[in-house]
Parts: structure tokens; sequence; C-alpha cells
């Protein structure tokens, strides 16, 4: 029996080594990603024969127009440093995970061909998962129950359907914000049509593996309180650098924009038009758009912690950059 297990080792090892590699870089909001893919990129070439392109997996980036809020990289560093998926539809428009594996597939067949390797770096954690797994064959809407639910969620507000939800779904709850209606609702929808939870679904993904050999890095803080610090910061430097004006400019363009749609769902845009329309002052902006980032990253990290075959890399040691070229060099000379 063992020898056969050790066959089965050795077959799928070889089967790999034959794909086309890929790598992805992932990690929660202010570990550093876009900085450490952008000097990977301008580096690669020198240590190997085959250099990187650069795919965003970033659900706030796809996004026009809003630069500052999203930390999104200036267009400096974006000429220097190309960046596929961003600034790719205007604010009103919707983007999903589906259209994100799509277009990922594509960029990354096209990348391969010209003999280059792809390189994904993002904190969408969804976006990973569905790119590598597949997406999951969950229920199409059902009007009634979602009306149904609605109702329930007026009466008794969205942090209690929540807590309904972390008592069904625990792994789908502990995702998602008390006050994400929309993915709530879904999570919801779905356990109440097909019995199944959310996590029951993505875990029975029929999806077509990811025909790539992968090196999978995650960015991972050694100091939970270091990561906070540093979110506190960005996020003053952006309301420094005229985030608020951005979301006035966002508004006044395109009027139909409110908290509750897609873009601006992006972490701080919806703060930043509550505190427009007048709900809170700038002080409770900053605290409420931090702590938010807080969350967003605990999530991420959420994610990190279910994923698979992944090597985990400081992203606080000084020496991150060279640990992280060095994984990749040895993982193309493997």
């Amino acid at each position: 029996m063992r020898g056969h297990e050790d066959l089965f080792r050795a077959s799928l090892s070889m089967h790999q080594h034959q794909l086309p590699p890929a790598i992805f870089l992932m990690g929660p909001t202010a570990s550093g990603k876009t900085g450490l893919a952008v000097k990977l990129y301008s580096e690669l070439p020198l240590d190997s024969k085959l250099s990187v392109e650069l795919i965003s997996v970033d659900s706030a980036l796809v996004f026009t127009e809003m630069n500052i809020g999203t930390a999104k990289p200036d267009s400096t560093t974006l000429a220097n440093a190309p960046h596929h998926l961003i600034d790719i539809i205007p604010p009103t428009e919707a983007y999903s995970a589906a259209n994100f594996r799509t277009d990922a597939l594509r960029l990354m067949a096209d990348i391969t061909q010209r003999g280059k390797i792809p390189l994904l770096v993002g904190g969408t954690m969804l976006y990973f998962k569905a790119l590598q797994d597949g997406l999951s064959n969950l229920p199409e809407a059902n009007p009634a129950i979602r009306e149904q639910i609605e109702h329930e969620a007026a009466q008794i507000g969205w942090p209690a359907m929540h807590a309904k939800l972390a008592v069904v779904d625990p792994q789908t709850a502990a995702r998602l914000q008390p006050t994400d209606m929309q993915r709530i609702e879904r999570a919801l929808e779905v356990y109440q049509i097909s019995g199944k939870t959310m996590t029951e679904l993505h875990q029975a993904s029929t999806g077509e593996a990811l025909p790539y050999r992968l090196l999978k890095i995650a960015l991972l803080p050694g100091d939970r309180q270091v990561l906070h610090a540093r979110i506190a910061q960005r996020f003053d430097q952006m309301l420094a650098d005229g985030f608020i004006d951005e979301v006035k400019a966002l508004k006044a363009k395109y009027p139909t924009l409110t908290p509750d749609s897609t873009a601006m769902r992006c972490v701080g845009y919806r703060q930043a038009l509550e505190h427009l329309a007048g709900a809170y002052d700038l002080a409770e902006l900053r605290d409420r758009g931090i702590f938010a980032t807080r969350q967003l990253a605990k999530r991420q990290l959420t994610w990190l912690r279910g994923m698979d075959d992944l090597v985990e890399v400081d992203c606080l040691d000084p020496a991150l950059h060279e640990m992280v070229r060095n994984k990749i060099l040895e993982f193309m000379s493997g």
C-alpha cells in the first residue's frame, strides 16, 4: 500500500512540474504587497531567465477614479511596473469573482505564452480562491426568499442577521462584516434554498483545477499591533492626500452612488459618504475608517489561515524582500 502511495506522489509531482509556473503574492491590507511586487517586477529579469508580469487581485482597484482611498499605485509606479486589472470599470458598475476568474485565466494564458510568469498580487482572497478552486454551484437568487430575509432584517437589523448566519455558517460569518447586508443576505438565502451553507458549497466546488504550478506566498504580520499602526498611519495619509475631496468628486459625477453601491462598499468609501451626508464628523470618520480597515485585515487573515500550501513570510521582517525573492528563485529552479 505504501508503495502505491509513493508512486502516486511521484506521478503527481511529475505532473506538477510539467505545468507552467505562477505566483500568488497574498496578504492583509497594509502588509506591503504592492511595493514588494513592484520591486520583484524590476529585479527578477536580472536573476532568472524568466520575468514576471503583474496581475492585480483587488476588488477595489478595478474601479477608475478611486485612487486615494484604495491606495492605488500612482501613475509613475504603474508606468514602471504595469498591473493588469487596475482601472478597468467605472464606479457605477459591478465586478464579481466570476468576472475576475475569466479575466485572470485569459491574462495568465497570454503571459505564459509570451514566456513570462504571472505574478498575482493582492488581498481579495475570494478572488484567489475562485481562481484556484473554481466557482461553486450556488443556487440562483430567489426573490421571495430575499424579500423574506429583507423584511426580517428591517425588523431586527443586519447585525442581528449576521448573528443568525454565524449560528448556521460560522466560517462565512467570520469573513463578513455585520453591516455587509448584500453578502449576509446571499449567504442566508443560499442556506434557505439549498439547506447547505456557503462554506459547504464552496468546499464541494466542481470547478476545474488551475492548470499552473503554484507558489503561494503569504505576507503575515509577526506583530498584529504593528500592522494596526500601519493601517492607522495609512488612513491618516489618505485623509491628508484629499480622500474626502475624491469621494465628493465621485458623488458629484455619479449621483446614483450610495453607501450600498458595489464600489462604495470598499473600505473607507462608505464611511466617507456617510460623513458627507452629515452622519458624523471627521474625527468619527477617521475612527470608523481605521476600524473597518482593521476588520478587513482580520478577515483576510482568516481566509489565509484556511488556505493550503502557503509559504508564510513575516511582512514586518526587514529582510522581507530578499526572503521572497529567494523563495521565487528557489521555486523556479525546482
